[in-house]
Order: C-alpha cells, then sequence, then structure tokens
C-alpha cells in the first residue's frame, strides 16, 4: 500500500513538472517539438539584436496573413511583430501602426501589403529606415487610396466593391478565390474569406499626408498577376517613389502563394539599412 502511494505521488510530481513545462513553452509561443540547432551567427543574422520588422496587414485581412512569412524572418535573429490596424480611417490606420512602434527600441522595416502600403507611409518615426511595399498602395500627398486603386482598368475577375449600409467594403462571395488570392488553396482561401475584416469607405476616401517614402529607402514587389490591383499601376507607384523593384508572375497575395519572395525582399531591405 504505501509503495503505491509513493509511485503515486511521484508519478504525479513527473506530470506536473512535465505539464508546467508544456505550459512555460506554450505561453512563450514554443511548441514541444526538438528546436533545430542555431548558430550564433545566424541567430543573430547581422543584425542589431533590437531590429524589428513590422508587418501590416491589407484590408479584408488580420496579421494572420503574414503566417508563412514570420518564423524564417525570425531565424535570421529578427523580431516580428504583426500590427493590426482597424481599419476605419487613414489617419486611425496610422495612429495605430505608430502605437505598435512604441513597442520596440531600435531600427525598424515597415512592410505593408495592399492598402497599409499607404499606412506605412503615413507614420513620421525616425527609428523606421525602409518600407517594403507587398503589392502595396502608394498614393501620394493629398492623394486618396482609391484614386490610386482605381487608376487604371481592372481585369474582369475583380470584384465589384460597394459599401453596405453601415459604410464597411467586404469582398464578396467569391472575390478571394478570383483576385485576391486567386492562386492560392481552395482552403486558404475558405478560411481567408471566413476571416475577413471590412475596411471603412474612409480609408480609401481621407487624402494621404506627406509619405515617407519620399525620404526612405523603399522596396516594391510588383505582382504580375495581380487582379485587384492592375500590375501597370504598381509599376507606376514604383517608380514614381524610385523603390528597389522585384517584379513577378505572382498573384495579389504572394506571402500565401509565394512567401520565399516576399521573405527574400524584406531582407534584403533588412541587410541594406538596418545594420546602417
Amino acid at each position: 500500500m504505501e509503495r503505491r502511494r509513493f509511485l503515486g505521488a511521484l508519478t504525479a510530481a513527473s506530470l506536473g513538472v512535465a505539464l508546467d513545462g508544456s505550459l512555460t513553452q506554450f505561453a512563450r509561443g514554443q511548441n514541444t517539438a526538438p528546436a533545430a540547432t542555431t548558430s550564433p551567427a545566424s541567430k543573430t543574422g547581422g543584425f542589431p539584436s533590437n531590429s524589428a520588422i513590422i508587418l501590416v496587414h491589407g484590408a479584408w485581412a488580420d496579421g494572420s496573413c503574414w503566417r508563412n512569412v514570420i518564423l524564417p524572418l525570425e531565424r535570421h535573429g529578427l523580431h516580428v511583430i504583426c500590427a493590426p490596424i482597424p481599419m476605419t480611417s487613414l489617419t486611425n490606420d496610422a495612429t495605430a501602426l505608430s502605437q505598435v512602434l512604441e513597442r520596440t527600441s531600435g531600427p525598424v522595416v515597415l512592410v505593408g501589403h495592399a492598402y497599409s502600403g499607404a499606412v506605412i507611409a503615413a507614420v513620421r518615426e525616425d527609428r523606421v529606415k525602409s518600407l517594403v511595399y507587398i503589392a502595396a498602395l502608394a498614393p501620394d500627398e493629398g492623394e486618396t487610396v482609391a484614386k490610386v486603386f482605381y487608376r487604371d482598368p481592372k481585369p474582369p475577375e475583380s470584384p465589384k466593391l460597394a459599401p453596405d449600409s453601415h459604410g464597411f467594403i467586404w469582398i464578396p462571395d467569391g472575390g478571394f478565390q478570383r483576385a485576391v488570392a486567386h492562386r492560392a488553396s481552395a482552403g486558404q482561401t475558405s478560411i481567408a474569406t471566413a476571416v475577413q475584416r471590412p475596411i471603412a469607405v474612409q480609408c480609401i476616401q481621407e487624402p494621404a499626408p506627406t509619405p515617407s517614402w519620399k525620404t526612405k529607402p523603399s522596396w516594391f514587389l510588383i505582382a504580375e498577376e495581380d487582379r485587384m490591383i492592375n500590375p501597370k499601376t504598381q509599376h507606376f507607384m514604383a517608380d514614381r517613389m524610385r523603390a528597389k523593384v522585384h517584379s513577378h508572375h505572382v498573384d495579389h497575395s504572394p506571402m500565401y502563394t509565394e512567401p520565399n519572395l516576399v521573405i527574400n525582399i524584406i531582407l534584403e531591405a533588412a541587410r541594406e539599412t538596418l545594420s546602417s
């Protein structure tokens, strides 16, 4: 009887230690699989230890759209944050991004997809060293997002967009599959459709402030098969901002369909600007 009590207590204690360790790892955002061995040099990647990459989602999305990009960037020693923006106005979204910047202390690269290209350029912060545009919109001072978005004709697959009775715009049924991420899997587009967040009309009608791409180095991934933002429009914006251009035959959401391209462009910007 005493032996059984002893073994029971030992088992419970062991289980408690195991659970405590698992919960600690979970709280730190780690899994229980063995970690890949990484040398100190590849962990830092040559970047300052307080370097950060801030990823900003576009319309109809949230931070999870970057899930294929986050861990590879972290493996290069970069701190990664996905900034949530309310998509209620361009001013509100720039304010929300500025508040996320307050969580960092070192040099930063801002990365914007689609609508959030306007947001990353509206922030004023000296620690932002460069901007990366992923099939993004880059209005000039006084321009609206709508003006550049509708600058060139849309392909027939592009969804017809209209606000609801509350002043918010949703992607209609089938829009993700046909245009937003037409190269993604059926599962990816189903999830994106289910979790989509609307964008307020005010976001695309508010004139942009003086954009920071006028004074900061910029990179631009042009999506040549984009069915939301005409590739011709993307070339126009990239040329106007004198961005370093990478042009690829990808859809509007390459973070889903070609994440390595996105990762490599972000790393290029980081290597050229974070250590300077």
